[in-house]
């Protein structure tokens, strides 16, 4: 059985976030970047984990982005992957990079393709569910659990409102994998020395065109001041309730 994780190569959450003064470009500079967590903690680790089991064959990884995001596919190989591929182009939205790894895969019969339920970046837990309609494939988002029950079936679990939800899938399937999957995993020595002769394969990009573009970038404007009212104002708590409350 062969897997396929897709792997971001995203900002620190720790990382000062700054744009330029047009706000049309992400300065990335002086910024250190790492392996998504939701794609390294659970993606990733689960699939290596099918590896050690003696249930997976193989496991490579895909990044669709431009050279600066080596050294994160290194630190995955040295987790434990095959072997790694990147598709070398800036994506200018999530169906592109979608398009890309489904153009990479159709040619290569994996049997599981998982991808982390979301960037820390974007939120937008969009690429797994596109790239399963793309190549018409089943799709299960914020899997928790993945166990194969036959040589062509999986079994998992994925929380829902007020409880979980167990399904039974045929492969090949996209798997979105989400807070239970796996635990985080520390590359050893051995591995990191290992990852520097595993194979990473360039690829030029698929044709294709853009549907989408991104104008401009926001500072999200971050919590503002509690005001506190006490049980003599409830009239004016009222009247701010209706004028500057906002559902978000």
């Amino acid at each position: 059985m062969k897997i396929l994780v897709a792997i971001s190569h995203v900002p620190d959450t720790t990382a000062k976030i700054q744009f330029s003064a047009d706000k049309s470009t992400f300065q990335s500079q002086g910024i250190t970047y790492i392996i998504n967590p939701y794609d390294e903690w659970y993606a990733l680790v689960r699939a290596i984990e099918l590896k050690e089991q003696g249930k997976a064959s193989h496991v490579t990884l895909i990044h669709v982005g431009l050279a600066d995001a080596e050294a994160t596919l290194r630190k995955g190989l040295a987790l434990g992957a095959d072997d790694a591929v990147r598709i070398d182009i800036n994506a200018a939205d999530t169906f592109e990079v979608a398009y890309q790894i489904a153009e990479y895969a159709r040619s290569q019969q994996f049997d599981i393709i998982l991808t982390g339920k979301e960037t820390i970046q974007y939120n937008s837990s969009a690429v797994g569910g596109i790239l399963a309609g793309i190549l018409d494939l089943p799709f299960v988002s914020y899997a928790c659990k993945l166990e194969l029950t036959s040589a062509s079936t999986l079994q998992l679990e994925a929380e829902i409102d007020g409880g979980t939800q167990v399904l039974e899938c045929s492969m090949p399937a996209v798997i979105s994998c989400a807070k239970g999957m796996a635990e985080q995993r520390i590359p050893n020595m051995r591995g990191i020395m290992a990852a520097r002769s595993k194979p990473l394969q360039v690829l030029t990009p698929q044709n294709h065109t853009e549907k989408g573009k991104t104008i401009t970038y926001e500072l999200n404007p971050g919590r503002s001041a509690c005001q506190y009212f006490t049980e003599d104002q409830m009239d004016e708590l009222v009247s701010l309730l209706h004028t500057q409350a906002k559902v978000i």
